[in-house]
């Protein structure tokens, strides 16, 4: 008994210990005067949540692009901020915010890299394509398009990308006795002027049958289009519209619809305008639908009204609360060949957030406008808020005519005589609602002036301009000249930017097959046609300024001036000639800034821009007939700097190029390839 006795203890005393391990692992305690040791656990690593991925801010809720989302997930940590009532703020991780203030400009050349979220790679294929285009009740027989994917398409696809991604696009020629190229209009293009699609300077065309890649960095954000430079090509048709989502300075609810493109139309090839003076059966489209007869009021031959087809833009009310109003973002884009317009929308106001690729403050600052004007290139992003449903009715039945007014004194061209040419468009607060609208147009807006609105607004990321490293106090001085110069086979050629300096204008004409990205290294003397301004005085580099003054002293209405390759500062806009022995007034401090400005007649323009994107850019007049006339020059920015970004020998962009040329070479080379067999002369224009 006393055996078994002592064998129990045992066994119950070692019951009483498991028993206490167990409630010390449980209870994390250690009873009074019973020695034992905290067991170890190591601490679980917390993960980072990966980047966000959302719907852009006030996305379209359904139709084209509807399903896009912005793809930040390699920004671990980061999260979306914006939000209907701050759209200023993009990404944060609590530390770092990338927002409105982010000076997208600053760019660290030793490294290559701008300054930008990190995105991914977006991926677009484009089908260039002969098609007829239907736009207005009109046929037109000799339409181009984009194709891509779900068929011909005027206008193009809506390319969408979020700041910091790499877009990349693959473009295949299909058309029939054309080359093209694409040009992406007001990108950087830092570090990539290759990709900016301009043959004879940055490519040689596209042939049919072929294809080119372009990819480039999304470091702006904004509105803008893409088109073709192959010569005036893109007004048969070639162009679409791009939005690359971020922040905005001002809130809004809703970006209600793809953007707006506005343009002028023709129903002869932009080909035939060009050597005949003449715009056939001319019209106005709002993303490509108008009606043929409103611009003299008469239907032409062959026009056919049950395919007129008006843009109608829908906006959204609270439904819960019909009285509150909500903030809709609007894109508007002129594409046109030749016409700068006054967009306005009955009844309601608008707040401008951004001009060309540049957020800047509300504007005007003491309140919404009802118009404004539009040259050709120029984008505007707008905030226009709805209005309550009207007092006692029961619906939204309620509509606005959108209006696309041609300014006074702002084309050589036939002025529209239809009492209703402007109205292009429909603003509804319903689907359901099919009756034209009513509405009154504001008083006033159809007098407007062709000059530049608005030419005072504040960028929000400033610019302090320094002082110009090239010539003289307001750089170098080229004027719009009209008078023609005999170039062999060059048989439109007609305008230039005349070097003040010299006794004559040179018309800009590019070599297809020869392209000036070859020739960097100025291993050849430039040809007086190339039209080259070679920028390299006083070694300059990244942080220095060029200064161009632009004088529009001979008529031919305001030139809306477009700088490849980028932002350019608005020091002076004068709409008269300069006095002889004084000094021109210039803004510095934060002035305008944007890629495309209007060179006011019997006047002219100060710019200035950084030298900070090496290469061959283009400058030239955005009116077609006026570019393919040659009212346009080259920039050779920084040529040193320009061979060690593109080395010749070492350089896989230069070897793509050369392999590109020698498709093209072959396919010119057999004159039976061309849109006219074998004629007299292949390029009988600028080229671009």
């Amino acid at each position: 008994m006393q055996l078994l006795g002592r064998i129990w203890k045992v066994v119950t005393s070692f019951l009483g210990i498991a028993g206490l391990e167990s409630a010390l692992k449980a209870a994390d305690q250690i009873p009074l005067g019973v020695p034992a040791f905290p067991e170890y656990h190591a601490p679980t690593p917390l993960r980072p949540l990966p980047g966000p991925i959302f719907k852009p801010p006030g996305g379209i809720p359904s139709g084209d692009g509807s399903d896009f989302q912005c793809d930040y997930s390699k920004m671990v940590g980061f999260k979306e901020c914006s939000s209907s009532t701050d759209r200023s703020c993009w990404l944060t991780d609590g530390t770092t915010t990338w927002d409105i203030n982010t000076n997208y400009e600053e760019v660290d050349e030793a490294a290559s890299t701008p300054s930008m979220p990190i995105g991914v790679t977006r991926t677009y294929q484009l089908v260039a394509t002969d098609s007829p285009i239907v736009a207005d009740g009109l046929d037109f027989p000799e339409g181009k398009v984009f194709d891509g994917g779900s068929g011909p398409q005027y206008p193009g696809p809506w390319i969408q990308a979020c700041w910091g991604d790499t877009i990349e696009i693959t473009v295949i020629n299909k058309l029939k006795g054309n080359g093209t190229t694409i040009h992406w209009h007001g990108l950087r293009q830092w570090f990539t002027m290759h990709m900016d699609g301009v043959n004879g300077l940055t490519q040689c065309p596209i042939a049919p049958s072929s294809s080119f890649v372009y990819r480039f960095n999304a470091t702006q954000y904004g509105s803008s289009w893409y088109h073709s430079h192959y010569s005036i090509q893109y007004a048969d048709g070639l162009v679409g519209p791009i939005s690359i989502h971020g922040p905005t300075s001002e809130p809004y609810d809703i970006a209600p619809d793809l953007p707006l493109l506005l343009t002028d139309w023709a129903h002869n090839s932009a080909f035939n305008v060009v050597s005949s003076g003449v715009m056939e059966n001319p019209s106005i489209l709002l993303n490509g639908r108008g009606n043929a007869s409103a611009w003299d009021n008469t239907d032409p031959k062959g026009f056919d009204p049950s395919k007129v087809q008006i843009y109608t833009l829908t906006f959204q009310r609270n439904q819960t609360n019909p009285e509150q109003t909500q903030k809709h973002l609007i894109r508007v884009i002129n594409t046109s060949f030749d016409t700068t317009f006054t967009f306005t929308i009955d009844g309601h106001q608008m707040t401008v957030v951004e001009v060309d690729f540049v957020p800047i403050n509300g504007f005007p600052a003491d309140g919404p406008t009802t118009s404004i004007t539009v040259g050709i290139g120029q984008r505007y992003n707008i905030i226009v808020e709805s209005l309550p449903r009207p007092s006692g009715a029961s619906g939204d039945s309620d509509s606005y005519w959108i209006r696309t007014y041609i300014p006074p004194n702002c084309t050589n061209r036939m002025v529209p005589s239809g009492p209703g040419y402007m109205l292009n468009g429909i603003l509804r607060y319903s689907n359901e609602s099919t009756s034209a609208p009513t509405s009154d147009a504001w008083p006033g807006v159809a007098a407007k002036p062709c000059v530049n609105d608005p030419v005072t607004f504040e960028p929000v990321v400033k610019w302090n301009v320094g002082p110009p490293s090239n010539n003289g106090s307001i750089g170098e001085t080229r004027q719009v000249n009209t008078t023609k110069t005999t170039v062999t086979n060059f048989t439109v050629g007609r305008l230039g930017l005349w070097a003040v300096d010299t006794d004559r204008s040179q018309p800009l004409r590019i070599n297809f097959s020869d392209p000036s990205f070859f020739n960097q290294n100025q291993s050849r003397p430039w040809k007086p046609e190339e039209v080259v301004l070679v920028e390299d005085w006083k070694n300059i580099g990244p942080t220095d300024w060029i200064y161009i003054t632009i004088t529009n002293f001979q008529g031919f209405g305001p030139h809306p001036m477009h700088l490849h390759g980028h932002d350019f500062a608005i020091l002076n806009i004068s709409y008269t000639p300069p006095i002889p022995g004084q000094d021109v007034i210039l803004n510095t401090n934060n002035p305008p800034r944007r890629d495309v400005v209007l060179v006011p007649t019997g006047g002219f323009v100060v710019i200035a821009f950084r030298a900070d994107n090496p290469g061959n850019w283009l400058m030239h007049c955005h009116i077609a007939q006026h570019a393919a006339e040659g009212l346009g020059l080259q920039i050779l920015e920084r040529p040193e700097k320009a061979l060690q970004i593109w080395p010749p020998g070492q350089s896989q962009a230069l070897n793509n190029t050369q392999k590109l040329c020698a498709a093209w070479t072959a396919w010119q080379s057999n004159c039976a390839n061309w849109a006219v067999p074998c004629a007299d002369i292949f390029q009988d224009d600028s080229g671009v």
